[in-house]
């Protein structure tokens, strides 16, 4: 097997991914929506879209009655956590104290640990809470939320738009695949144990990531800390202990890579209709890459999730400083995390085996 920490494995791709598709429909599920905020002058919705977007990457399923299931039951799931992060942002969380900060990092870590065993039990993949730290994070620590209603109404159009999208296929009978044989398998106890183990490292890494970059946000100068819980979760996914590290490292390098594409950006500083133009090929780009390559995925993502950002933030450099920082503190946090529970599992081995 090859060593994943090796330079070729940085920058190889794997094998091509069965279904294209998926990235077209990633693509066209965040380009859609925000080309109508954009057209109606409500891109202070775009948040609430792009999150709802994400129901799109949890359609990488090929058959149809097994894809709706999968995007429904996370687009509910994110609807859920968009929702309780606008209810915190509003009346929970004071963005102009230092207990407002802490709110956030305790809140999301608590998303954090409930979303890992959600996707758990509820078979969605990818497997994890990553991208609802992002969401519930992200909206908490938006200064002002637009009104409740019109942020859902843009949540649930671009969901339902993602589900739609991901049934266009049976249009087409070549690629028309019924709904038979797609049912799910129930968990076993033992995989229902592990989902509730696995869930006690995200809400460590979380944790611990966040409180470690809002600590040290004085001295950094630094404004993300849930950037580093993020981070902190990457490395928690895979089969051993080197592909664990190799993950939190990949974030990094990939990161680096793709702070040079933002930087472009802020140089050219395009137009609102280039830059959801982009967001659209970022969003194919990094779908197309994920499952052959963390790094070049992530030279993708990174831009991706910044621009984003700005559209209601604005460019800026601070943004590729705290990007960078913040990343390494999570990606260090969530390398320890892994190896700490890699350990522990070899101990508890090592009992049964002498018991």
């Amino acid at each position: 097997m090859d060593n994943p920490l090796t330079l070729r494995q940085l920058l190889t791709l794997g094998p091509g991914d069965k279904d294209p598709w998926i990235g077209v429909r990633c693509g066209l599920g965040v380009f859609l929506p925000l080309a109508v905020l954009l057209a109606t002058d409500r891109l202070d919705l775009a948040i609430f879209a792009i999150f709802g977007a994400f129901t799109n990457i949890f359609g990488r399923v090929p058959a149809h009655r097994a894809r709706l299931r999968a995007q429904s039951r996370a687009g509910a799931l994110f609807l859920a956590v968009m929702t309780a992060s606008w209810t915190a942002n509003h009346f929970l969380i004071d963005h102009d104290t230092a207990a407002g900060g802490w709110m956030v990092v305790l809140l999301t870590t608590v998303v954090a640990w409930a979303c890992s065993l959600a996707t758990g039990f509820l078979q969605l993949r990818p497997a994890g809470s990553l991208f609802h730290i992002f969401c519930f994070a992200a909206i908490a620590s938006i200064p002002t939320v637009p009104g409740f209603g019109v942020s859902m109404l843009a949540a649930v159009g671009t969901i339902v738009l993602g589900i739609g999208i991901g049934q266009l296929g049976q249009i087409a009978p070549s690629r028309r695949t019924g709904w038979s044989g797609s049912s799910q398998r129930p968990l076993t106890p033992a995989v229902r144990t592990a989902i509730r183990i696995e869930s006690v490292g995200y809400l460590l890494a979380a944790g611990l990531a966040g409180s470690v970059a809002l600590l040290a946000s004085g001295v950094l100068s630094t404004g993300h800390p849930y950037w580093a819980m993020v981070a902190a979760v990457v490395p928690l996914v895979g089969h051993t202990t080197r592909h664990r590290i190799a993950r939190g490292l990949h974030r990094v390098l990939g990161t680096i890579a793709g702070l040079g594409v933002m930087a472009l950006i802020i140089v050219v500083n395009p137009n609102p209709w280039a830059i959801i133009l982009f967001l659209g090929f970022a969003q194919f780009g990094a779908e197309m890459l994920i499952t052959r390559n963390y790094f070049w995925a992530q030279v993708c993502v990174t831009p991706l999730a910044l621009v984003g950002t700005a559209l209601m933030a604005g460019m800026s450099t601070q943004l590729l400083y705290d990007r960078m920082l913040e990343t390494v503190i999570g990606s260090v946090i969530g390398v320890a995390v892994a190896l700490a529970g890699s350990a522990l599992r070899r101990r508890m081995q090592a009992g049964d085996t002498a018991g």
